[in-house]
């Protein structure tokens, strides 16, 4: 079998294709609420707690000399994007706990009874003759 046709037949299955539509749409799923937390949520949060803006929080470790910037460390940002992680595992979690709850709906459904034995069968026979003699 060709690296070519093992590759398609791997690509085709379906847990790859559905993998990859997940990334995609997780992808887009970041990106909504990245910009959701940056120019939604924090600019409120900010204007409470004096007018602050979260993406230009910083503490300078070195400052700036001559064409050399300063260096800094960005805890505003880090702070939107632990808010961007919370947020999105929050709605991950809600999704598995939905999907969670269907399977077990699924799974609590009662199964037909299974078909009597050949033995029980000619038993239950034998029973109704004896009954209608």
């Amino acid at each position: 079998m060709s690296m070519m046709s093992e590759f398609r037949d791997f690509a085709m299955r379906g847990n790859v294709v559905d993998m990859a539509v997940g990334i995609v749409i997780g992808a887009a799923f970041g990106k909504i609420v990245s910009s959701f937390v940056n120019d939604v949520l924090m600019p409120p949060i900010g204007i409470a707690m004096g007018g602050v803006d979260f993406s230009d929080l910083a503490m300078v470790l070195k400052e700036a000399s001559g064409d050399v910037a300063a260096v800094t460390l960005n805890y505003g940002s880090f702070i939107q994007t632990v808010i961007d992680f919370v947020i999105i595992a929050f709605a991950i979690f809600m999704v598995v706990k939905s999907m969670n709850k269907m399977k077990k709906k699924e799974e609590e459904k009662p199964a037909a009874p299974p078909e009597p034995s050949a033995e029980e069968t000619l038993l239950t026979e034998i029973r109704d003759l004896l009954k209608n003699n």
